[in-house]
């Protein structure tokens, strides 16, 4: 199935909480990124992963200012999400003129293990934006990009690699592996059939004990 038709189906029928359902049974349990890592608007992202690593500068380095901050946010493909992982929460890793380059590139969200600026902005823009809220402070000469395109470790262990997709909503952020993704889908819209089922057997009066005992659902 393509990206285009199945992350459609994605933001369609499925959410957070039901893929990291089927993913825990499947055997990948830490796929959800910091409980911290939230919205700044209500939305929801579907794409695949471009991470990028970010190191504390040294004090007293000298260097580009940004690493390869304007590489890495000008090599954003279509369909992309940008995760940003590394570094220490004090100086923002997003802003408002980066939100307008990732949507003049028709990517599709930022996820950053860390914090944002230019929140009315972004809000204005209506680029999806997920952080661990709001600082002002720029990270030119505090943190650097030094290398996207790479696999990436966030805050909580979870691993980000490039074309792993990302699903996040108002519930968090969880990244399913590119070699199990048609696989999860298709179990999680199993799954939604299933507590639709459930929801239709405690409207007419079932007790949860009895229906989980039939179903293994709840």
């Amino acid at each position: 199935m393509k990206d285009r038709e199945l992350f459609a189906t994605v933001r369609d029928r499925l959410f957070t909480a039901v893929i990291g359902d089927v993913m825990d049974t499947a055997g990948h349990n830490h796929q959800f990124l910091p409980a911290s890592i939230r919205a700044i608007q209500e939305t929801m992202v579907v794409g695949r992963a471009m991470p990028v690593q970010v190191n504390d500068v040294v004090e007293g380095e000298h260097g580009d200012p940004y690493g390869l901050l304007f590489r890495a946010l000008d090599n954003l493909q279509a369909g992309e999400v940008y995760v940003a992982a590394g570094g220490t929460p004090d100086y923002a890793l997003w802003g408002g003129l980066m939100s307008v380059r990732a949507m003049h590139l028709d990517a599709k969200g930022a996820v950053i293990d860390g914090y944002h600026r230019d929140t009315r902005e972004i809000r204005q823009l209506g680029f999806p934006v997920f952080s661990r809220g709001a600082f002002a402070q720029d990270q030119k000469d505090r943190g650097s990009i030094v290398d996207f395109r790479c696999s990436v470790s966030l805050s909580n262990g979870t691993r980000v690699a490039p074309g792993d997709v990302v699903v996040a909503d108002v519930d968090g952020v969880v990244v399913i592996p590119s070699d199990s993704v048609e696989e999860v889908v298709a179990a999680a819209l199993a799954k939604v059939d299933g507590e639709d089922n459930v929801r239709r057997m405690i409207e007419a009066g079932e007790s949860t004990e009895d229906i989980f005992a039939k179903t293994g659902i709840m």
